[in-house]
């Protein structure tokens, strides 16, 4: 007897699931995620787009009214090539602001997206998909503040960094201009990677060039503001460091409570011992940083594929750049997803499956803690304090199995004859494995 054709029901998926690396499903994917993403990011519960629509929108409002700009008539929490998309949103006025900046993002993405597509490898296709669950799991943050415009150009100069150096180190050190964290993929890239001399070159004329562009027009005082006014900051309740007086905030009489910081519009934690560890901080990120600079360099001279030590470095400054940070607001999860994806790319063999899994894990109770429940995180409710908590470990135990990589990568390593390349698809380089794998 013949068995029964499949329910109508599940051909649909099942011809997606064959055809999930064509163009069309591909595209059409990335075209349904930021259209949800949009919908959440203007109507969900909890203002996902609070920064764009009150913040952003005030800035820009006060400068077209003659009010002062702020990073070159006052201080501003953002380096000056931030204005960019921020005055680019204004296209259509303050009514449209907030649509004219979701579809700036989605542009923006979509050139990322591109070029992740060309050449169809399967492990660019892969990282395509991954970087759209990402979104997906990240949600609505993920469009909703400035971090959105510095994913793409630094994906674009991971991809670049090997055989572009210039141009890559141009997007790179835009992006740095814009949100500061891509200065530490710039970082791995001038440790490891040939082209040192153009990604310091370049990046240090284009710096040169915006500092005496803010200086003419009259912001000298205020260029660096963006790094001076972050020193006195107290600790964000979200941080890691955070985490032991989220847990007393549950208590009552523990003397430990969020408070609202006016000045700079976000939620610090207050408690014994608050500032002293505020103080600790910025130092021990140095530290920090400096110590994967080590690492880093003792891989690399003991002959570990720069191809692939380069995503793995680089995303450890950034989860370093995070962890250590006294400040974690919950679109620094968008940092992780260029390492990432240059990681998947380079790593053929399955090496980088497990930070891009974590990542999506992290993303995905960064959703939960903001924006729909995140009052109940103000209030100091221990479930909500629980999420964040479990967050907050994952992101030290990434920190941790990079560390470990990191100092594995200082073995030896041996050609395997006939083996597809690590990183092809981003050097063309001959796959290296470690002597007795």
């Amino acid at each position: 007897m013949p068995s029964s054709p499949p329910r109508a029901s599940s051909r649909p998926l099942a011809r997606l699931r064959e055809n999930r690396d064509s163009v069309a499903v591909l595209w059409g994917a990335f075209a349904l995620v930021h259209v949800v993403l949009s919908l959440l990011a203007l109507f969900a519960p909890g203002l996902p787009m609070g920064d764009v629509s009150i913040v952003y929108k005030e800035w820009m409002r006060t400068a077209v009214e003659g009010g002062g700009i702020a990073g070159i008539d006052t201080g501003w929490v953002y380096p000056i090539l931030a204005w960019g998309p921020i005055a680019a949103s204004w296209l259509f006025g303050s009514a449209g602001y907030d649509l004219m900046w979701l579809v700036l993002v989605a542009i923006a993405d979509a050139a990322a997206f591109a070029l992740l597509l060309r050449g169809r490898s399967a492990p660019r296709l892969a990282a395509a998909r991954w970087w759209l669950l990402f979104l997906v799991l990240l949600g609505p943050i993920a469009i909703g503040r400035i971090d959105a415009f510095t994913a793409p150009p630094a994906i674009a100069g991971m991809l670049w960094a090997a055989t572009r150096p210039g141009v890559a180190a141009l997007l790179l050190t835009v992006a740095t201009w814009i949100k500061v964290w891509p200065a530490a993929i710039l970082a791995a890239a001038v440790l490891v990677l040939r082209g040192r001399l153009r990604m310091i070159l370049v990046p240090a004329v284009a710096s040169v060039i915006i500092v005496l562009a803010v200086v003419l027009v009259g912001g000298g005082d205020q260029v660096f503001s963006f790094v001076t006014d972050q020193t006195d900051r107290g600790l964000q309740i979200e941080a890691v460091v955070s985490t032991p007086w989220m847990w007393l905030s549950v208590l009552p009489g523990s003397g430990s409570y969020v408070y609202y910081a006016a000045d700079i519009n976000t939620f610090e934690m207050h408690g014994p011992g608050t500032e002293f560890a505020a103080s600790l901080m910025t130092p021990l990120l140095a530290l920090a940083m400096l110590g994967v600079a080590l690492l880093g360099a003792r891989a690399l001279a003991r002959r570990a594929d720069p191809a692939r030590l380069f995503p793995l470095l680089a995303l450890t400054f950034v989860v370093v750049f995070i962890d250590t940070n006294k400040v974690l607001s919950p679109q620094y999860i968008v940092w992780l997803a260029p390492p990432v994806i240059a990681g998947l790319i380079a790593c053929r063999d399955g090496a980088f499956d497990r930070p891009a899994k974590l990542t999506l894990v992290t993303a995905a109770l960064t959703q939960v803690v903001y924006p729909y429940l995140y009052l109940f995180l103000l209030w100091s409710h221990w479930w909500m304090v629980l999420v964040l908590t479990v967050r907050n470990v994952l992101l030290v135990v990434l920190l941790g199995w990079l560390l470990r990589e990191l100092w594995r990568m200082g073995t030896a390593r041996v050609v395997v004859p006939g083996a597809a390349s690590s990183a092809s698809s981003l050097t063309g380089e001959t796959r290296l494995a470690p002597q007795g794998s």
